[in-house]
């Protein structure tokens, strides 16, 4: 997990099944960006206690309490989701990338915050770049670059 502010950029890459969440505050022009590996911290508490943003549960509560403590204001927050795919294809017995998915929505939907924008699922990696000073997130992925 990374905080930034502008005219910071924050990136992260090798999402396959990982998720990568941003949230901007675009008055501060401040923001966070968790890559986060796995869905649920109880899988192992003393990792997790040691690597919170590892987990998608406790790595989302610590980014937003982290930028709580920045003064950011939740109700300004734009929250963006990149990841969660399936590179495996059809043979992914595990559906890690479903599962973090499933777990970021149950976190947002607690804290009653939707997502401004998405670009998860299918088969192909990802890689992000977090622009603090216009708040946009760009995905990379096949040779192409998309805003989000």
């Amino acid at each position: 997990m990374k905080i930034g502010q502008t005219p910071e950029a924050l990136a992260t890459e090798a999402l396959g099944s990982c998720l990568c969440l941003t949230v901007y505050e675009p008055i501060l022009q401040l923001g966070g960006l968790l890559h986060a590996m796995l869905p649920l911290s109880k899988i192992n508490t003393e990792k997790a206690a040691q690597n919170p943003f590892m987990f998608v549960d406790t790595g989302i509560a610590e980014l937003f309490r982290a930028l709580s403590e920045n003064d950011t204001h939740k109700e300004r927050w734009k929250v963006k989701a990149v990841g969660c795919g399936n590179p495996m294809g059809v043979k992914e017995v595990f559906k890690i990338g479903e599962r973090n998915y499933r777990v970021m929505q149950e976190m947002l939907s607690k804290e009653g915050i939707c997502l401004t924008a998405e670009d998860v699922g299918g088969t192909i990696n990802r890689k992000v770049t977090f622009d603090l000073a216009s708040g946009q997130t760009i995905v990379h992925s096949n040779g192409t670059e998309r805003v989000l």
